[in-house]
């Protein structure tokens, strides 16, 4: 009978989200599953939130991390799409029902089984896939998944700053292929964050004119240099007003409470924002009214499938588009820290853990 997996991570020691050196099982190695051996994981403010209990209760301790990047290091008997040796990632969920309607269109994260899609953390999941009930997430030396949930990474990808694409990466270009992004269109991102700066990335290398918005002056540089055709001050009427009319999309990654409607007014006539951040209530004051006299629309978008993700990966490779990052040693002290800078922004872009050279057992600590 095949044995458990054992893992070394760094978890959630509780709801403050303050970071322990942990051990935790894998699942035995079923006939479809692949093992992999992680070499980065990259941090995601869902991990932030998730970990500190902000979007409901969870179990502790709790490994978190969907950015993942490793090397095969064996396989199930069953297995066809991996070898061992070969560059893998995994990104936000792991498993889902593999029959309803959004499934069998290769939109797995928007799964209508029971259950949804499975969390690559967090989610409670028979004893048989997750040893304890609980996902576990990639902040760790090992990982167990399915084969038709991982993703292959090109060689020239295997990098840390490889990583975040499974998360950031995915959440820009899900939504640009699905709305019809084309070369000679006009984009404008909100937010040059960790998915801001990908937006820009991407939107480029897809032959489109890139507008940032920012709400001063201090992102400019890095905006020219990710490949932004022009920086407005969303502060400034003056500016916004010149660029009236002008975006057939805007990516809005904001994640704090805001009035759109400044965004709606430089979408040209049946232009769509894409939201992938939080918009709370009242944050339209006109209502309806502002998208109906003009056709907007105003489409919510949730990371992408694993077909999807793999089209990415392998569009990121041919442009050559990497994340910015700053690389960190996994140690608890270390993910702490940067924790706290990305809940202030102080990072440009993302950080990404360096799991293989750094992460330790508890009991070496």
């Amino acid at each position: 009978m095949a044995e458990l997996v054992p893992c070394n991570c760094l978890a959630a020691a509780d709801a403050s989200g303050r970071m322990i050196r942990h051990k935790i099982f894998r699942r035995a190695l079923g006939p479809k599953d692949i093992h992999i051996s992680v070499t980065y994981s990259g941090i995601c403010h869902s991990d932030i939130h998730t970990a500190k209990a902000e979007w409901g209760a969870k179990a502790y301790p709790l490994c978190v991390g969907h950015e993942i990047l490793g090397r095969v290091k064996a396989v199930g008997a069953e297995v066809s799409k991996f070898k061992v040796g070969e560059a893998i990632g995994v990104g936000c969920f792991t498993d889902s029902c593999r029959t309803c309607e959004e499934c069998g269109e290769g939109n797995e994260q928007y799964c209508s089984g029971p259950g949804g899609n499975h969390g690559t953390y967090g989610s409670a999941r028979p004893e048989s896939l997750h040893p304890g009930g609980v996902s576990q997430g990639g902040y760790a030396s090992d990982f167990v998944v399915d084969e038709n949930y991982a993703i292959r990474i090109p060689e020239k990808m295997d990098v840390a700053a490889a990583a975040p694409l499974l998360c950031a990466g995915i959440t820009c270009f899900s939504p640009f292929i699905e709305h019809g992004l084309k070369a000679g269109q006009t984009l404008g991102v909100v937010g040059l964050g960790g998915l801001g700066h990908m937006a820009v990335k991407i939107g480029k290398a897809m032959g489109c004119e890139v507008i940032v918005f920012s709400r001063s002056s201090s992102k400019t540089e890095d905006a020219l240099r990710l490949g932004a055709t022009k920086v407005v001050i969303s502060t400034d009427a003056e500016a916004m007003k010149a660029v009236s009319r002008t975006c057939h999309f805007i990516y809005n990654s904001i994640a704090f409470a805001h009035d759109v409607q400044p965004y709606l007014n430089v979408l040209r006539t049946r232009g769509t924002m894409i939201m992938v951040g939080g918009v709370p209530q009242g944050a339209m004051p006109g209502g309806t009214f502002a998208i109906i006299p003009r056709g907007l629309k105003i489409a919510g978008s949730c990371i992408g499938g694993i077909r999807e993700t793999q089209q990415m990966i392998d569009f990121c490779a041919e442009h050559s588009i990497l994340s910015d990052i700053e690389l960190i040693p996994a140690t608890p002290e270390d993910v702490d820290k940067a924790w706290e800078r990305a809940i202030n922004a102080d990072v440009k872009f993302r950080f990404v853990i360096d799991t293989a050279k750094t992460l330790t057992a508890p009991d070496a600590a």
